[in-house]
């Protein structure tokens, strides 16, 4: 959910043979996006948006950048925005 998604196709490639989700995603991640931002943008359950990444990780459409980890500590910022939207439940 924290991972960032860009996209590796360039403008001017022709993307209208892929399907729609695809394409949606592709021009959403002309600008770097999370997987949490690209699944509200289009409206979709985060598992659904989590896989049509992966399938486009795997076929070289995209690529998805994982936050590092520090040694395994928690990010700070996280934790500050998970316990954030706990309190606002």
């Amino acid at each position: 959910m924290e991972a960032l998604v860009s996209s590796v196709t360039s403008e001017y490639q022709d993307i209208s043979l892929l399907s729609p989700e695809y394409q949606a995603i592709i021009q959403l991640t002309r600008n770097v996006r999370s997987v949490a931002e690209i699944s509200a943008l289009l409206r979709q359950p985060l598992g659904v948006v989590r896989v049509l990444i992966a399938d486009m990780a795997s076929e070289g459409l995209i690529r998805v950048h994982q936050p590092a980890l520090d040694a395994g500590k928690p990010d700070l910022n996280l934790l500050e925005r998970v316990l954030s939207g706990l309190r606002r439940l």
